[in-house]
């Protein structure tokens, strides 16, 4: 269980090769080794509500051994082969983790972002070919049922539909009152609509057909999705069983309690807590449908850690500092750590947490595209704040920078581009589609991330910067090309370039800039009005446009964004600085080799604590001039 750093790391590795351990081939074989060892335990909770005395419902490994085994034999009744497509439209309920597991066992499982427009779920519907959908049945403040109605009706390929009614989570009066006013579904389409309890319930408990002992493609999650042309990422067995070893091995044991209120359409929540817990026969919470979207989760949550006595609470940045605004108002002495991913961690944000909890943060890293899991600082060992580890065992990653010759290996505190090599990483077949697979891999093995990165001599590894440009808000990654091609839509915008702005609480947001057409005129705020039409994802509409003369641009042409986001962390931090009161402003932004984009501060007399207890709360690092 002890992992220090590399030593222990090289430890692991020396027991024996990844191919020759004995690690079960397939998902079901594990969940039934599991059920064996731990037939009586809790493994899996929910509650509808987020109040620490609601109520839950609570599964042992048998029942949930049981309602996976029913899924999985209703989606073969339904057609449903091992290179067939179940997807599901759900918000976190136990049904969504019978729905993951049952599909992944009967075929190939594709979890759905319900938050994502309808036209973009058709198209994920499409390019995964899925021919059965798991979604909600209409229930009261949520439009998933339309979404996801409307969005099959654009999949023709998709047969059945199996609706989750949340209906019977409920008590007392709402459980009255919920049916006389449920929404009616107003979209109609060509799938067979079913109950999903109701069909589960006719099925028996017993694998109704073969599992052959061997790795196979089980997992389809989408990347993103906000172009309308999702990535799709293909997952092995072999590397979702990676994930749950390394989470066994290193972290998690039977009697341990996770609260994960983390959405199950993403790899973190599916992949690295699921399997993770899977492994090791522990305990997994999801408090509310949303997580910690839900109305009150933040607001209860230490109480909600006292309930559980949960060991270990599973965040991202943006979580944890709302974490930060409420008092720790329970015993929370049960916890041994909190995980956070998905972006990076503010160093202000790191000692606060530590200092109000007694907790420590552990960073790592992990990507879609690798199956997940990649690097994270040692549970027992050295934690750098603010980067994301070492290696885990049977992980290789390496830093490559281009050269007109081919590629070399960068130096120690040398910035490439990060490439991984794990038993997650599919070479070749990273994405459904063929042509996204093209210049993907270094040396046949190694997956380019597109993120940018350095080595310490410690062999800690720091992301920099983002090759592929992508803004990062609160863990969502956003194409800027969509808010730059609605912006071009406009017929006063000549040139625009879209990029993700310094924010204290989602880390980064998307703002934009642009250069009008010759006598053209136009507001900023009739193109953010403008961008709320065009640009059809929520999260990706920018909050800030900014109108330049010109803007900065390559000797070719491009738009040079480097300048763009100093203007932007200039701005930001100028007026987050003026707003706390403090008399110290940005003198420049330099490109540190290390430290990615660094800003300079003019002090003005003012003390750095003042200036860190601001500007500490951002990502975007500082010094004084």
């Amino acid at each position: 269980m002890k992992f220090s750093g590399i030593v222990d790391r090289d430890a692991i590795e020396a027991e024996s090769a990844w191919e020759d351990r004995d690690v079960h081939k397939t998902l079901y074989s594990l969940l039934a080794d599991t059920t064996k060892k731990f037939p009586d335990r809790n493994a899996l909770s929910f509650q509808l509500l987020s109040g620490p005395k609601d109520p839950s419902e609570t599964l042992s490994w048998s029942e949930l051994h049981d309602k996976t085994v029913q899924a999985a034999n209703l989606f073969r009744s339904l057609g449903v082969g091992p290179k067939d497509v179940v997807a599901y439209i759900l918000p976190n309920a136990n049904e969504t983790v019978f729905t993951l597991y049952g599909g992944a066992i009967a075929g190939i499982v594709a979890p759905i972002n319900p938050l994502l427009e309808a036209e973009q779920i058709g198209s994920i519907l499409r390019e995964t070919n899925a021919t059965v959908v798991v979604t909600l049945r209409p229930f009261p403040k949520t439009d998933v049922a339309d979404k996801a109605a409307e969005a099959v009706a654009l999949a023709p390929n998709v047969k059945t539909v199996l609706e989750v009614d949340l209906h019977r989570y409920l008590t007392g009066l709402k459980k009255v009152i919920v049916p006389l006013i449920r929404p009616k579904r107003t979209v109609q389409n060509q799938a067979t609509y079913k109950n999903f309890t109701d069909e589960l319930a006719k099925q028996p408990k017993t694998l109704q057909f073969e599992d052959p002992q061997e790795d196979r493609v089980a997992c389809y999650f989408h990347t993103g999705g906000t172009t309308g042309m999702p990535k799709v990422a293909q997952h092995k067995y072999s590397g979702i069983i990676y994930n749950g070893w390394l989470g066994n091995r290193i972290l998690l044991e039977e009697t341990d309690n996770i609260l994960c209120p983390l959405p199950l359409f993403h790899v973190f929540a599916c992949h690295v807590i699921l399997m993770g817990a899977l492994t090791a026969g522990a305990h997994t919470v999801f408090p509310t449908p949303q997580g910690y979207r839900g109305d009150g989760v933040f607001d209860n949550i230490w109480k909600l850690v006292e309930r559980w006595k949960v060991s270990f609470i599973i965040g991202v940045p943006t979580a944890i500092s709302a974490m930060m605004q409420r008092p720790v108002d329970a015993d929370i002495s049960t916890v041994k750590s909190t995980f956070s991913g998905s972006a990076p961690l503010p160093m202000e944000l790191y000692r606060r947490f530590e200092k109000a909890t007694g907790v420590e943060i552990l960073e790592g890293y992990g990507l879609t595209e690798a199956t997940v899991m990649v690097s994270g600082n040692p549970t027992d060992g050295l934690k750098k704040v603010g980067s994301i580890g070492i290696e885990f065992p049977y992980t290789r990653v390496r830093i490559i920078k281009g050269t007109p010759d081919g590629h070399v290996d960068a130096g120690v505190d040398e910035v490439g581009e990060i490439c991984v090599s794990n038993p997650g990483v599919f070479p070749g077949n990273t994405y459904t589609e063929a042509d996204k697979n093209k210049d993907l891999y270094y040396d046949d093995v190694y997956l380019r991330t597109g993120d940018l990165g350095r080595k310490d001599e410690d062999g800690y590894i720091w992301i920099t910067g983002r090759a592929k440009d992508l803004i990062i808000r609160g863990g969502h990654n956003i194409d800027p090309a969509e808010i730059e091609e609605a912006l071009l839509g406009h017929e006063a915008v000549a040139f625009s370039g879209a990029i993700g702005q310094p924010d204290a609480h989602a880390g980064e947001i998307p703002c934009a800039y642009v250069e009008l057409v010759e006598g053209a005129s136009v507001t900023s705020e009739e193109l953010i009005a403008f961008c709320k039409e065009h640009v059809h994802e929520r999260a990706a509409q920018p909050k800030y446009i900014e109108i330049m003369d010109e803007l900065p641009k390559t000797g070719v042409g491009k738009i040079f964004k480097p300048d763009l986001r100093r203007s932007a962390i200039t701005r930001v931090f100028d007026q987050a600085l003026s707003a706390a009161g403090v008399d110290a402003r940005v003198d420049h932004v330099v490109d540190d080799k290390k430290r990615g984009l660094v800003a300079k501060i003019s002090m003005n007399g003012a003390g750095p604590d003042a200036v860190g207890s601001v500007l500490g709360n951002f990502v975007t690092q500082w010094d004084a001039a």
